[in-house]
C-alpha cells in the first residue's frame, strides 16, 4: 500500500479569509465572502453532557447530521447524510417522537414537511440558516411569476426548486405543477419539466441549472438566461424571456461559489496526478475544468472506492473533505482552493447548542421547533412528492 502525507489544514490569510463585516472580495460573486476560520473545538466537558441527555432521550430522539457538520456534532448523529436523504431518514421513523436536525433551517423546514403530525422537529441554533435559500423569498418569486405572465410564457413554463429552498418557495413550485430537485436528481427533474413544458424556471441555484442543462440535457450558454430578482423585470427583456428554455435565478452557494477555475489550474501543479472532484454548485467553468463532477453522496462514494496512492482535490465543504482525508490516510486528498472557506451557517451548529437541545428535550422542554405553516406544508408536499415519482 502506497503511503501518503496527512491532510494539510488550507491556510488562513487576510486577504482570502474574509472575517463577516471586515473585508471583501471584489473576484467572488456578491454574497460569497469567506467568514473566517474554522471555529475551535468546543469544551470537552460538554461531551459527557451531551452523552449523558442524549442517553436519557433513548429512542424518543432522532439525532440527523448534514455531512456539512463539525465532527464534534456529526459523532452523536443516528444518521448522516444530504439534506433529503436526512428527510427521508425521519419519515422512516415515526416512532421518535423529536427529530434533531443537525443542518439547516430549510432541511429542518423539509423534514417537518415529511414526518407525521405528531413528531416534532428542532433544530439546534435557528440563527443557522442558508444564505442559498435566503436569495429566493417567496414574495420574489411571485413578482418573477407575473414577469413570465407578462411576457405570455408563463403558461408554458414549470418551476422547478433545489432542496436548498424555503418551504415557501417549495409550495409555490407544488402549487405552479413544479417539482423539487436534489444535486442527483437534477437531470431527471429536468428532463421530466421540460416534458410538460417549453421552459423551466429553475431556483435558486443558477450554477447547478446551469451545469445540469448544458452538460447533461446537452442544452447551449444561449439556451439560459439569468433572471436578477433586484432588477426590474429581472433585468430581461421579454425576447430573452421567450427565446430561452432554462430562465434560472440569480441564486449561488456562498462555499462552492467561491472555488475559480484558477483553484483547478494551480492544484493541478501542485498536486500532480491529481483528480479534481467538485460539486455541481460550482460555476460553469470550475466544473468544465474539473475531472469529475457530482452530488455530496457521489463525492464520498467516489473516494471510498478510489484506489490507494491516488491524489484528490475536492471542490466542495471544508469539513466533509476534512473528514475524507481522514478517513483515507492512504490516499492524498486536498481542498480545491488555497484557503479556508467553510459553510459559517451550518457551522453555527456546534456541541454547545446540541448539549442544549438535547438537554431541554430530555427535561421535557421543546425549543427551536420548526413547524411548517398547513397549507405552505401540503403545496410542498405536492413538489416534494413529484420528485419522489421520478423515474
Amino acid at each position: 500500500m502506497t503511503t501518503t502525507e496527512s491532510f494539510t489544514e488550507p491556510a488562513s490569510s487576510p486577504l482570502a479569509l474574509l472575517l463577516l463585516g471586515r473585508g471583501s472580495d471584489p473576484a467572488a460573486e456578491r454574497g460569497v465572502d469567506c467568514p473566517g476560520e474554522l471555529p475551535p473545538a468546543s469544551d470537552p466537558r460538554l461531551v459527557e453532557r451531551a452523552e449523558a441527555a442524549r442517553a436519557a432521550l433513548g429512542d424518543r430522539a432522532f439525532v440527523l447530521g448534514h455531512h456539512y457538520q463539525r465532527d464534534e456534532v456529526i459523532r452523536f448523529a443516528d444518521v448522516t447524510g444530504d439534506s433529503f436523504k436526512l428527510a427521508r431518514d425521519a419519515a422512516a421513523r415515526p416512532d421518535a417522537e423529536y427529530v434533531v436536525f443537525c443542518g439547516v433551517h430549510f432541511m429542518a423546514e423539509s423534514a417537518d414537511i415529511l414526518t407525521g403530525a405528531e413528531q416534532q422537529v428542532v433544530l439546534p441554533d435557528l440563527a443557522a440558516g442558508c444564505s442559498m435559500a435566503d436569495m429566493a423569498e417567496y414574495q420574489q418569486v411571485v413578482e418573477a411569476w407575473d414577469v413570465l405572465a407578462d411576457a405570455g410564457v408563463a403558461d408554458v413554463t414549470v418551476p422547478v426548486t433545489y432542496m436548498n429552498s424555503t418551504a415557501a418557495i417549495k409550495a409555490f413550485t407544488g402549487e405552479h405543477g413544479g417539482t423539487v430537485c436534489t444535486s442527483s436528481n437534477a437531470e431527471r427533474a429536468l428532463r421530466w419539466a421540460l416534458e410538460r413544458g417549453q421552459k423551466v424556471l429553475f431556483m435558486p441555484d443558477q450554477h447547478l441549472g446551469r451545469n445540469t442543462a448544458v452538460l447533461e440535457l446537452g442544452l447551449q450558454l444561449s439556451d439560459c438566461v439569468v433572471y436578477n430578482p433586484h432588477k426590474r423585470d429581472g433585468g430581461l427583456t421579454r425576447e430573452q424571456l421567450r427565446d430561452a428554455t432554462m430562465i434560472l435565478w440569480q441564486g449561488h452557494c456562498s462555499v462552492h461559489g467561491r472555488f475559480a477555475a484558477s483553484s483547478v489550474v494551480e492544484v493541478r501543479e501542485r498536486v500532480p496526478g491529481v483528480t479534481v472532484l467538485v460539486h455541481p454548485e460550482c460555476r460553469h467553468d470550475v466544473v468544465l475544468g474539473a475531472d469529475l463532477v457530482g452530488s455530496t453522496e457521489f463525492i464520498i462514494q467516489t473516494l471510498d472506492a478510489a484506489p490507494a496512492g491516488s491524489a484528490w482535490a475536492l471542490g466542495t465543504e471544508l469539513n466533509l473533505v476534512r473528514r475524507l482525508a481522514n478517513r483515507h490516510p492512504d490516499k492524498r486528498i486536498v481542498f480545491l482552493d488555497r484557503t479556508v472557506c467553510y459553510c459559517s451557517t451550518m457551522n453555527r451548529i456546534d456541541l454547545p447548542h446540541l448539549v442544549r437541545q438535547l438537554e431541554t428535550l430530555a427535561a421535557g422542554d421543546v425549543v427551536n421547533r420548526i413547524a411548517v405553516e398547513p397549507r405552505t406544508a401540503e403545496n410542498a408536499r405536492l413538489a416534494l412528492d413529484r420528485m419522489l415519482a421520478l423515474p
